[in-house]
C-alpha cells in the first residue's frame, strides 16, 4: 500500500484508539448514587429502545435497497458495487448513531455526579464523552470510504455509500427529531405550563421521554448526519477528481480528511479537568489549535503528493478558504444564538410585550442571520472556484478544476468534524447530566454548573448544525456538477441546463418547494407527537393525582412508548419524498429536470434550515438568558418558554433533517443517473 493510502487508513485507526482511551476514561469516573444510575439506565433502555424498533423497520428496507441497487446499477464489471457500497455506508451511519448513544448516556451519569467538583471537572467529563463521539465517527467515515475507494476505484460506482449513509441518517435524524421534540414539547406545556412544574422534575411522566429523545434526536442523529456529510463530501470530491483524470488529484480528498482527523486529535488533547470560569475559552483554543494544524498538515500533504506546482498550491488554497469558513459560520451562528449578544437579548426583551412579540422577534433574528451566512458562503464558493480554475493546467479542464476547488472547501470543512462535533456532542451529555441533577435533588450549586455548561452547549449545537448546513451545501452544489458530467458521459448528449429549457424551470419550482413542504410535514409530525404525548402526561396527573404531591412513581416507560410510536408512525412521508422525486422527475423529463431540482433544493433548503435552527436556539437561550438573570417564575419567563416550545421543531427536527434531506437528494440522483433516459428528454 502506497503513503498517501497508508495515512488516511492510519489516521482512522489512531483516531479509533484515542477515542478507545478516552470512552475507557469516562467508564471509570464513579457514576454516582444508585438513583442516578436507576435514571441513566432508564434512558439508555428508552432509547436502545427506541432505535431497536427504528432498525426492525429500516433494515428490512436497507436489505430490499442493496440488492435492488446492486441489480439495477451494476458496475462496468458486472459486480453489485453499489449495492455493496450502499450496505456499507447504511451499516457504518447505524453504527455511528449507536456509539453516540453509547458514550452520552454514559457520559451523562457521571458528568452530574462531578459536578459536585466544580465547573472545570464537569465539562472536562461531558467534552471527553463528547470527544469519543467527535473523533470515532469521522474515522468510521474516512476509513468505509477509503477502503471502499481502494477496492473499486471508479467512485461512480461507490456512490450507493452515499445513499446508505443518507437514509439511515435521515430515519435517525428525522425520527430521532420528532421524539424528542414530541417529549419536549408534551413535558413543558403539561409540566412547566400547566402544572408549573421546574424542567426535568421527576414528577413529571415525560421526563425520562425528553431525556431519551435528547439522547436518539442530538446525540444520534448528530452522529448519524455528521457521519453522512462527512461521506457525501468525500464522495462529491472523489467523483469530479475522477472526471478530471489526474491519479494523484484521487487521492488528495482523503488526504485532507487524514489531516483533519489529525488535527482534531491534537485540539481535544488540549481539554482536561482544571479550574476554570468560562468554558467557552477552551473551546475556542482547541478549535483554533486543530484549524492552524489541519492547514499545515495539508500544506504538507500538498508539497509532498501534488507537487511544487501552481495547480497544487491553488488546490492547497481552496482547502485553507474550507478551515477558515468553520469559524467564520461559527461566529454567525453563535452571534444570532448565544444569550450573550444582541438578538437574543432583544428577544428575552421583548416578552414583555407578550407572545406574539417575542415570536415575532425570534423570526425576524433567525432571518436576519441568513444574510451573513449567505455572504460567507458565496465568498468561500467563488474565492475557491476562481483560484483552482485559474490555476488549471488546461484550460480545457478549467471549469472541472474550479468545482474540484469548490468540494475541498467542503471537504476541509469537513476534515474537522472532529473536533466540532466533539465540541457538539458534549451539549446533550450536560443536558442529560442537568435532567438527572434535578431529579435526584442534588443541590442548587450542582445544577448551575450543568446549567452553565448546558447553555453553552445549547449554542454550540446550534453552531454544529450551522457548520452541517453549510458543508452539506458546498458538498451538494459540487454533486449537482458532477451529476451533470456523469449524464453528459453516459448518455452521450449534451443536456441544455439553461433557463429557457422548461425542464430545468420545472426542476427548480419542484426543488425549490420540496424543503418548505417537508418541513411543513416535520413541524405537523411533532406536533402530532406532542399532543398523544400531552394526552398521555394529563391523563396520569388526573388517574393518579398522587404524583404531583410525589406520593406515586409516574409511568416513565409510557410515555417513551408513546414518543417512539408516534414519531416512527410520522417520519415515512419525508423519507418517501424525498428518495422518489429525483428520480421520478428524471425519468419524466430526464437529467435536466434533475438539476433544476437539486439546485432549486439547495438553494431554498440551506437558507430555510439555518433560519428554522438560528430562530429555535435564539428562543431556547433567550429563555436561558432570563432564567441567569433571576427572572425564572415571572410572566416573562413563562412567554419565553412558549417561544422555547416553539422552537424545537424548528431547531430539532426541521432545520436539522433538510441538511440530509439536500445530501440524499443529490446522492440518489448521481446513483440513478443512469435511468434517466426519460419519457421526453429535453
Amino acid at each position: 500500500m502506497t503513503p498517501e493510502k497508508i495515512i488516511p487508513v492510519g489516521a482512522s485507526i489512531v483516531a479509533f484508539i484515542i477515542a478507545a482511551v478516552l470512552a475507557a476514561w469516562v467508564s471509570k469516573q464513579k457514576p454516582g448514587t444508585q438513583q442516578m444510575l436507576d435514571i441513566s439506565n432508564a434512558v439508555g433502555v428508552g432509547a436502545m429502545a427506541f432505535l431497536r424498533r427504528e432498525f426492525k423497520i429500516v433494515i428490512p428496507i436497507a436489505i430490499g435497497l442493496a440488492v435492488l441497487i446492486g441489480v439495477v446499477l451494476p458496475s462496468p464489471n458486472g459486480l453489485p458495487t453499489n449495492g455493496i457500497a450502499f450496505a456499507v455506508g447504511a451499516g457504518l451511519s447505524a453504527i455511528a448513531g449507536l456509539i453516540s448513544l453509547k458514550i452520552t448516556v454514559k457520559a451523562a451519569v457521571r458528568a452530574a455526579n462531578a459536578s459536585g467538583k466544580g465547573l472545570g471537572h464537569t465539562f472536562a467529563l461531558a467534552f471527553r464523552g463528547g470527544a469519543t463521539v467527535g473523533l470515532a465517527v469521522p474515522a468510521m467515515a474516512l476509513l468505509g470510504i477509503s477502503l471502499l475507494y481502494f477496492a473499486y476505484p471508479d467512485p461512480i460506482t461507490i456512490a450507493g455509500v452515499g445513499i446508505g449513509a443518507s437514509l439511515i441518517a435521515l430515519f435517525i435524524r428525522v425520527g430521532g427529531g420528532i421524539f424528542t421534540k414530541a417529549a419536549d414539547m408534551g413535558a413543558d406545556l403539561v409540566g412547566k405550563v400547566e402544572a408549573n412544574i421546574p424542567e426535568d422534575d421527576p414528577r413529571n411522566p415525560a421526563t425520562i421521554a425528553d431525556n431519551v429523545g435528547d439522547n436518539v434526536g442530538d446525540a444520534a442523529g448528530m452522529g448519524s448526519d455528521i457521519y453522512e456529510s462527512y461521506i457525501v463530501t468525500m464522495l462529491a470530491s472523489l467523483l469530479i477528481a475522477a472526471l478530471i483524470g489526474t491519479p494523484q488529484n484521487l487521492l488528495y480528498p482523503m488526504l485532507i480528511g487524514a489531516s483533519g482527523l489529525f488535527a482534531s486529535i491534537i485540539g481535544i488533547a488540549t481539554i482536561g479537568p482544571r479550574k476554570m470560569t468560562d468554558v467557552n475559552k477552551p473551546l475556542a483554543s482547541a478549535f483554533y489549535v486543530s484549524a492552524a494544524i489541519a492547514i499545515a498538515l495539508n500544506f504538507v500533504f500538498t508539497y509532498l503528493f501534488l507537487g511544487h506546482t501552481q495547480i497544487a498550491y491553488a488546490l492547497f488554497g481552496s482547502t485553507v478558504i474550507g478551515v477558515i469558513l468553520v469559524p467564520i459560520i461559527q461566529r454567525i451562528t453563535d452571534y444570532f444564538t448565544s444569550y450573550r449578544f444582541k438578538p437574543v437579548q432583544e428577544i428575552a426583551e421583548s416578552a414583555k410585550w407578550g407572545y406574539a412579540s417575542l415570536t415575532l422577534m425570534g423570526i425576524i433574528q433567525g432571518m436576519r442571520s441568513t444574510g451573513p451566512f449567505m455572504i460567507a458562503i458565496t465568498v468561500a464558493l467563488a474565492t475557491s472556484y476562481v483560484l483552482a480554475s485559474s490555476a488549471a493546467p488546461d484550460p480545457s479542464q478549467a471549469a472541472l478544476y474550479g468545482i474540484f476547488g469548490t468540494s475541498l472547501t467542503a471537504m476541509a470543512m469537513l476534515s474537522l468534524a472532529g473536533i466540532v462535533l466533539s465540541i457538539d456532542a458534549f451539549g446533550p451529555i450536560s443536558d442529560n447530566a442537568g435532567g438527572i441533577v434535578e431529579m435526584t435533588g442534588m443541590g442548587e450549586e450542582n445544577r448551575k454548573v450543568t446549567d452553565e455548561i448546558d447553555a453553552v452547549g445549547n449554542t454550540t449545537k446550534a453552531i454544529t448544525k450551522g457548520f452541517a448546513i453549510a458543508s452539506a451545501g458546498l458538498a451538494a452544489l459540487a454533486m449537482i456538477q458532477a451529476f451533470q458530467y456523469e449524464a453528459g458521459k453516459i448518455f452521450h448528449h449534451t443536456f441544455d441546463y439553461s433557463l429557457s429549457n422548461p425542464a430545468v424551470v420545472i426542476g427548480l419550482l419542484v426543488g425549490g418547494l420540496l424543503p418548505f413542504f417537508i418541513t411543513s410535514q416535520l413541524i405537523s409530525a411533532v406536533a402530532r407527537a406532542a399532543s398523544k404525548m400531552v394526552e398521555e402526561v394529563r391523563r396520569q396527573f388526573k388517574e393518579t393525582p398522587e404524583i404531583l404531591t410525589g406520593k406515586a412513581k409516574p409511568d416513565y416507560a409510557k410515555c417513551v412508548d408513546v414518543a417512539t410510536v408516534a414519531s416512527l408512525r410520522e417520519l415515512w412521508k419525508s423519507a418517501t419524498i424525498t428518495i422518489a422525486a429525483p428520480i421520478v422527475l428524471g425519468i419524466v423529463l430526464g437529467p435536466s429536470a434533475v438539476v433544476g431540482l437539486l439546485m432549486g433544493a439547495v438553494i431554498t433548503g440551506i437558507y430555510l434550515a439555518f433560519h428554522l435552527a438560528n430562530t429555535g436556539g435564539s428562543w431556547d437561550n433567550a429563555k436561558k438568558y432570563m432564567e441567569i438573570n433571576k427572572q425564572k417564575g415571572t410572566e416573562e419567563h413563562k412567554i419565553a418558554i412558549v417561544g422555547d416550545i416553539i422552537g424545537d421543531p424548528y431547531k430539532d427536527t426541521a432545520g436539522p433533517a433538510l441538511n440530509t434531506v439536500i445530501k440524499l437528494l443529490n446522492t440518489v440522483a448521481i446513483v440513478f443517473v443512469s435511468a434517466f433516459i426519460a419519457l421526453v428528454v429535453l
